[in-house]
């Protein structure tokens, strides 16, 4: 799927927020991907769209657009058995990208008391998130599926957080 009609995808999917009191919207902040937050800010009407950094997905390094395949196996079992800790070569761990999805959370979270807050960003900051708000740790984490697309529903204002849904 190119870049375009995967945007496009992206933005009809995210359309299903509607429903919801949304108001702010933190989105991703590649170039592609600030073009698709200004259309869905404004079919949302949502007022403002907060580009950030901490929301891109897991940093690859050197395996960054290469398929799974292409990489040597023993070098990828190894990096898979560990994946929390071990970054791939010149990449970053998933602990690392935990931290920052985290460092996020509790920033926005302390500055929208009373607010219905929406973010767009991939399966790896939403499965971090998850696994902060479920007290899970990193090595189970991608037993939970995030769907494409898909849309979870998580609340922060209590002492503890709430999952409301996953993949909808």
């Amino acid at each position: 799927m190119g870049k375009l009609a995967e945007a496009e995808r992206n933005y009809q999917q995210a359309l299903t927020l509607q429903p919801h009191n949304v108001n702010v919207l933190h989105y991703l902040a590649t170039v592609q991907e600030k073009l698709g937050g200004d259309k869905l800010a404004h079919a949302l009407d949502i007022a403002p769209v907060i580009y950030d950094e901490r929301l891109k997905e897991l940093h690859f390094g050197d395996w960054e657009m290469q398929a799974w395949d292409a990489i040597p196996r023993e070098i990828f079992d190894v990096w898979a058995q560990d994946y929390a800790n071990l970054s791939p070569p010149n990449g970053e761990s998933f602990s690392a990208l935990y931290d920052r999805a985290i460092e996020f959370i509790e920033k926005v979270s302390g500055h929208s008391q009373g607010k219905d807050v929406a973010i767009v960003t991939h399966g790896g900051v939403i499965r971090a998130i998850l696994a902060n708000a479920l007290n899970m740790p990193l090595k189970g984490l991608f037993r939970i599926v995030v769907d494409y697309g898909s849309v979870t529903q998580i609340s922060f204002g209590d002492t503890v957080p709430r999952v409301h849904f996953v993949n909808r």
